[in-house]
């Protein structure tokens, strides 16, 4: 089973082959294709893992299959000594992708 480590949005995720995760938002329609760098790439059967420097030259496809409204966060301010208090939400806006190609 080959699995490898792609990077996208700052951050690195784990993924196999006909996996689905969810991202930090990707500014494209769903259905459509993109390209993520790959940092790291393996195979659990051989042992043989290969990995860049920082990045391999091959990249990882991957569909968007949707974007979703992720949990409402809690922010809040204060201030000290003014009874000051001000709490506002935030959803962030996500994609769901499926690893097409390793």
């Amino acid at each position: 089973m080959k699995f490898a480590v792609v990077k996208t949005g700052g951050k690195q995720y784990l993924v196999r082959e006909n996996e689905e995760i969810i991202v930090d938002f990707l500014s494209l329609e769903p259905k459509k294709t993109v390209e993520l760098e790959k940092l790291a790439e393996g195979n659990l059967e051989t042992g043989a893992v290969s990995v860049g420097k920082p990045l391999l030259k091959t990249t990882t496809k991957a569909e968007i299959l949707e974007n979703v409204k992720g949990d409402k966060l809690r922010v809040a301010r204060f201030r000290a000594k003014t009874r000051t208090r001000k709490v506002t939400g935030f959803r962030p806006i996500l994609s769901k992708i499926k690893i097409v190609g390793l």
